[in-house]
C-alpha cells in the first residue's frame, strides 16, 4: 500500500529485456536499507526488490506487468518516480494507492496557469465512473487532486513542488501514464453494481446482511 506522495526521482541506470525484465534503479533513498522481498513503486507500478546494492536496486517486471504499464518503455536514463511502502503508523497525506495500474493514458494538452503547471490526461473509458471532480487519481505514482472530469478527459494542476519533486512536469503532449483511479471510488462503484444486479448464487441473507438485498 502506498500514498502517492513520491519521496524520489529514481533513474534507471540498466534494463536486461527477457521472460522477466530487469530493472536497476539508482536512487538516494538508501537502497543498502532495503529488505528483499518489499515492495516499492516505481512509477506507480507496485514491484518486488529482488537486489541491492549501496544505492541501487533491481526488481523485475513481469509480462503482465509490461503490458498493463509503460515499464516496458523504461530505458537507461530514464527518470522514474519511487515510493517505498506506507508502514502501519505512517502520516497518509495523499490517498490510499495499491500501486496497481489500471490503465495506461496519454497527455493531451499542457499549460501554465498562475506558477501551477496544468494537465490533461485522456480518461478510458472503463475508468470514467471512477472519476469525480476534486476526486483523488495516481498517475504515475503521484497521488493528485482532479480539477475537472469532461467526457474524454480529466485535468490535474500542478504546484511548483509537484513539478520539482516528481517526473511529471517534464512529459509533453503524447506522453504516456500510469493510471489508477481512486480505491475508495472503485469499492463504491462495485457495490453500487451489485445493489442494482445481485450477482446469481449468493444467498438472500448474506445480501441482506451485506446491506444489498431488498428492503421488503
Amino acid at each position: 500500500m502506498f500514498t502517492g506522495l513520491i519521496q524520489d526521482m529514481g533513474v534507471v541506470e540498466r534494463v536486461v529485456p527477457g521472460g522477466m525484465t530487469d530493472l536497476w534503479v539508482r536512487t538516494t533513498l538508501g537502497a543498502s536499507g532495503f529488505a528483499l522481498g518489499e515492495s516499492i513503486a516505481v512509477d506507480g507500478a507496485c514491484l518486488t526488490v529482488v537486489e541491492r546494492g549501496a544505492d541501487t536496486f533491481k526488481v523485475q517486471a513481469a509480462p503482465e506487468t509490461l503490458r498493463r504499464t509503460t515499464m516496458g518503455e523504461l530505458k537507461p536514463g530514464s527518470k522514474v518516480n519511487l515510493e517505498r511502502a506506507l508502514a502501519l503508523g505512517d502520516r497518509l497525506g495523499g490517498h490510499l494507492v495499491a500501486g496497481h495500474v489500471d490503465a495506461v493514458s496519454e497527455v493531451l494538452e499542457t499549460r501554465p496557469e498562475g506558477g501551477s503547471w496544468v494537465m490533461a490526461f485522456r480518461l478510458p473509458a472503463e475508468l470514467a465512473p471512477y472519476f469525480i471532480e476534486k476526486g483523488s487519481v495516481a498517475v504515475d505514482g503521484i497521488s493528485l487532486t482532479v480539477n475537472a472530469v469532461l467526457a474524454d478527459r480529466f485535468t490535474v494542476q500542478l504546484i511548483p513542488e509537484t513539478q520539482a519533486r516528481t517526473t511529471l512536469r517534464a512529459k509533453g503532449v503524447g506522453a504516456r501514464v500510469n493510471l489508477e483511479a481512486d480505491m475508495i471510488g472503485k469499492y463504491v462503484a462495485r457495490l453500487f453494481s451489485l445493489r442494482q444486479s445481485p450477482p446469481s448464487g449468493l444467498p438472500e441473507e448474506a445480501l441482506r446482511a451485506a446491506g444489498l438485498g431488498s428492503q421488503g
